[in-house]
């Protein structure tokens, strides 16, 4: 069996950004597809990576998983990674593990080992939608969560200005957000606050301690993980579980995570991280180091880059959660002939061949890329 094309499409998602599909075509018939990490106004980066990147396989045996990925870091990107080039190596690697399952009739979890568990667990993340504005209204949301049968919530409860500093009115903002959703939900319900790595190290500490009545299930990115000392400083006098590693990218850059204890928990992306093998990969190392993995899983994901998540976590030990965003079903339904099954906060692994969703090719090109015009960066704080 040889590739005989690679092709990346550009779709709109319904909500806030586009996805990007990677059909890879062999000639004996057998096609996968994968899903690569896209970002506001970097789409097409990403997808010129795919075009290029494709064209170095074309006649190669898509079976070759590993070799794909090795040499396109170490000979195509001359060891000179980043977000574009592993979001597109991610989305060709998911694609050729769709193959791979479909020539051997079986779904993608049983080549990597089997299953652990039959069910994974999910929290649901973006149902704060954007007609809630007060601290009753989001409460309210909140409870909308629960009752589609979700036990865990997650959310980013500062205010929307990306400051490194928060003042007393903006720490107090936080708090009073997160008391009125735990008063909202009762006790047993889990609640995951995300404070997307944009903190101080002394505002964030300050934070999570004014947090720790309200029993928070984790604090993730409480700082970048681009500075793993630091994160194993906050780490070491905050109570809560800290999360970190969307923005980290292959075995490589998680071996200093371990290494210092800088977090409980891992949230690679398997849109970005490497894809499906080196989310196993990474996961493994982890493991030895008794450290859980939760997958990210943006919105700018669709089902069937859920689906694959949903394939290698079952194959780990040490899995914990996955995320979900349950607002993209809509569209998602469309795009997808067969549906993922998400019922009582648990994802039900597909049991066809490969990844297990099967594309609507017709659908999907009628969903064109659209660019978000009012798109603009911050000048000042």
């Amino acid at each position: 069996m040889k590739i005989t094309s690679v092709k990346p499409y550009l779709v709109f998602s319904g909500w806030r950004r586009n996805w990007l599909f990677i059909k890879i075509e062999t000639d004996e018939g057998v096609t996968g597809w994968g899903e690569g990490y896209t970002f506001l106004d970097r789409d097409h980066c990403v997808m010129n990576y795919v075009e290029e990147l494709g064209e170095c396989i074309i006649g190669r045996d898509p079976f070759n998983i590993k070799s794909f990925t090795y040499f396109a870091y170490v000979d195509f990107a001359k060891k000179r990674g980043s977000l574009d080039f592993y979001a597109a190596v991610s989305g060709m690697e998911m694609a050729l593990w769709d193959i791979a399952g479909k020539a051997l009739n079986a779904p993608v979890h049983r080549l990597m080992g089997g299953v652990c568990r039959d069910k994974l667990r999910l929290y649901i993340n973006g149902w704060i939608t954007e007609d809630a504005h007060t601290v009753d209204e989001v409460a309210e949301k909140a409870q909308e969560a629960v009752a589609q049968g979700f036990t865990a919530l997650k959310l980013d409860p500062l205010p929307p200005n990306w400051s490194m500093f928060l003042s007393h009115e903006e720490e107090q903002y936080t708090v009073d957000r997160i008391r009125a959703i735990r008063e909202a939900v009762g006790p047993n319900i889990d609640l995951l606050v995300d404070a997307h790595r944009r903190m101080s190290a002394y505002d964030t500490v300050s934070l999570a301690r004014r947090l720790r009545e309200f029993d928070l299930y984790w604090y993730e990115e409480p700082v970048s993980s681009k500075n793993i000392e630091l994160l194993a400083q906050v780490k070491s006098k905050i109570t809560q579980r800290v999360v970190t590693g969307e923005e980290l990218y292959t075995k490589a850059e998680f071996r200093r995570v371990f290494e210092l204890g800088a977090a409980d928990v891992i949230n690679p992306d398997i849109c970005n991280c490497g894809g499906m093998l080196e989310l196993r990969e990474i996961a493994a190392m982890a493991e030895a180091y008794y450290i859980s993995v939760t997958p990210h899983n943006c919105y700018n994901m669709s089902w069937l880059a859920m689906a694959a998540t949903g394939h290698v976590c079952a194959a780990m030990p040490n899995f914990l959660i996955a995320e979900h965003f349950n607002r993209l079903d809509g569209v998602c339904k469309e795009l997808f002939k067969n549906t993922l099954v998400v019922k009582d906060g648990y994802l039900y692994l597909p049991d066809g061949p490969g990844i297990g969703m099967e594309v609507n090719e017709e659908y999907l090109m009628k969903r064109s890329y659209q660019h978000d015009k009012k798109r603009s960066i911050h000048e000042f704080f």
